[in-house]
């Protein structure tokens, strides 16, 4: 069985009421949704709050799921839209930008540290800060597409699910996305416009 059939088989037995097999999809998603929401709320115990009033709305919505998209997708939408009416409801916007070191870990972990350079770990940072600022200037639907890709490593049918969109409108998104991020980084890499990176 592949995860999403795994995922498809516990969301059939919590929906005859096995409340264990929703145990095992929230244990499953439980970081990964943590993960997601903390680029939208900087306040850990509120990242804890909010992930787990997704997983009670979730929880509740669930007889309503039909499988048309992944577990994960679905949750994915409960997740974004209790953040953002946790957000309003606190007086407050979702962040439009992520953070660099949400994109790009470079100082995490020693062995990196040992086996760069001084030079090498600038360019990274570099790099790393001049992808988010690219990713930051992008029009929202851009930003969505290659954030949903790229970070959270979205299947293209996902993302059109997500964003409620044609598949091709996803892959012309993200192709554009990518085209704006790699000629930020020509001049930072040298290379030339025949060639993205």
């Amino acid at each position: 069985m592949n995860p999403r059939e795994v995922d498809q088989e516990l969301v059939a037995r919590a929906q005859r009421g096995d409340k264990q097999a929703f145990g095992l999809l929230v244990e499953k998603y439980q970081r990964k949704l943590a993960r997601l929401l903390q680029r939208l709320i900087r306040d850990p115990a509120e990242v804890e709050d909010v992930t787990q009033e997704a997983f009670i709305r979730a929880y509740r919505a669930l007889p309503a799921f039909r499988g048309d998209s992944a577990f994960y997708t679905w949750l994915y939408r409960i997740g974004v839209n209790t953040a953002k009416n946790h957000l309003m409801a606190m007086g407050r916007r979702a962040p439009t930008g992520i953070d660099a070191d949400a994109a790009e870990t470079v100082d995490d972990g020693e062995q990196l540290r040992d086996i760069n350079t001084p030079e090498s770990v600038l360019m990274s940072k570099e790099i790393a800060a001049t992808v988010n600022a690219a990713i930051e200037e992008l029009p929202q639907e851009l930003r969505e597409a290659i954030r949903l890709r790229e970070l959270d490593g979205m299947s293209y049918e996902d993302i059109a699910q997500v964003m409620d969109c044609p598949i091709g409108t996803v892959r012309s998104r993200i192709f554009r996305a990518r085209e704006a991020i790699a000629g930020r980084l020509r001049p930072l890499l040298g290379t030339t416009k025949d060639r993205r990176w």
